[in-house]
């Protein structure tokens, strides 16, 4: 069985304000000048009235790496920072690191400066929070850690500013194409990612005062034996293939924009419900023997509010049906902050008082990587 294991906190940080949709542009740039066409179409889809980059509003400089954003929401968990001290593993993750090697966990670990400890990170896109999350969770449970931070973490910003992409549309300028626009994948995401970063402390005990969150089980499942790469970064798609940006020479590399955040929006919209909600939870209900009337609380991340009713008509093709007054979601005034978005729904409701001893809670974490998918199971103490 090992040992049962619990999240007694969680902290977050939004970096500097809160940035409305009509000042995006401002702080993230306009590519060659020009305003978006896609940007309102985008934005009346996806629901988000409001975000929050790590960039100063005032400078236009980024005032927060990746690292240092994760450091704050860790040191957030506690109230004098010598408890950070008594860590003895730290586990991090984000989709994008602010450098490819070394990894982002032990930037984080410099960072905070606190002693030597285990350090481990995750890959991944929205589902590499959960593995480092379950990562915490089985060090814990298996009795070789204590006391176990997780951070996830985005700085989306950083390739999403302009200035990343200016290089393609100069390129398509001189070789006299049509009107060069970003394509729509690139462009797409550029309205869709914001940033933040959550914490959660785990140990093997549940707090003396105040409520607990215990871990009763987190399941992933991949689907990439059936589905090709839909949403990537630092490669171009060629025929249902990933081509790397190793293979590409430097001058490529930017006329093509290869390192930006591309996604397959057809693929995303045909399969994403039925592939990570109706594929994944029959298999994962039938392993635990769930059903949907033992939740108090479903806490989906999605990325747009246009899969909001579609998540809920996937569940009911599984009869599975959960009413919309059981779901807690913060996209619409947090952003998409993809594998930090669990963290930052999670906190806001375990300090919301709203929670009660006994109660259940479902989380609900897919990715369009090349599809996989999460979900945890957490019941209040």
């Amino acid at each position: 069985m090992g040992k049962r294991v619990f999240i007694n906190n969680f902290s977050v940080v939004l970096p500097n304000e809160k940035i409305s949709n009509a000042e995006m542009e401002n702080v993230i740039g306009k590519i060659s000048g020009q305003k978006s066409r896609a940007k309102p179409v985008i934005l009346r889809s996806n629901g988000i009235k409001s975000r929050y980059y790590g960039i100063d509003p005032k400078t236009g400089e980024f005032n927060y790496t990746n690292a240092s954003l994760a450091a704050e929401a860790v040191q957030g968990l506690f109230k004098a920072p010598q408890e950070l001290n008594a860590i003895d593993c730290l586990v991090a993750s984000t989709s994008m690191a602010d450098q490819v090697m070394p990894n982002h966990a032990v930037m984080v670990h410099g960072e905070l400066k606190n002693p030597p400890c285990e350090v481990v990170s995750t890959a991944g896109i929205c589902l590499c929070g959960i593995t480092a999350l379950k990562y915490a969770y089985l060090n814990v449970k298996a009795g070789e850690s204590h006391k176990n931070v997780v951070v996830a973490s985005e700085l989306a910003s950083s390739i999403m500013s302009s200035e990343n992409f200016e290089a393609e549309t100069e390129y398509k300028l001189e070789q006299l194409d049509q009107k060069p626009e970003i394509a729509f994948e690139k462009d797409f995401l550029r309205w869709m990612l914001s940033d933040g970063a959550g914490s959660a402390l785990l140990t093997d005990e549940p707090n003396v005062k105040g409520i607990s969150l215990e871990i009763d089980w987190i399941d992933i499942l991949s689907f990439a034996d059936q589905m090709e790469a839909c949403m990537y970064a630092g490669a171009e798609k060629q025929d249902g293939k990933l081509k790397g940006w190793m293979r590409y020479e430097g001058q490529s590399r930017e006329q093509q924009s290869i390192m930006s955040v591309k996604q397959d929006v057809k693929l995303l919209n045909e399969n994403i419900v039925k592939t990570t909600v109706e594929q994944a939870l029959v298999k994962i209900a039938a392993k635990r023997n769930i059903k949907p009337e033992d939740f108090d609380y479903f806490l989906p991340h999605y990325s747009s509010q246009y899969f909001r009713e579609r998540l809920f008509t996937g569940l009911n093709n599984i009869n599975f049906s959960i009413p919309y007054e059981k779901w807690f979601t913060n996209l619409t005034e947090k952003g998409n902050t993809g594998s930090a978005s669990m963290f930052i729904i999670l906190e806001e409701l375990f300090h919301s008082g709203e929670l009660q001893p006994g109660q259940k809670i479902l989380c609900y974490i897919p990715e369009s990587g090349r599809f996989s998918s999460a979900f945890m199971q957490l019941t209040v103490v």
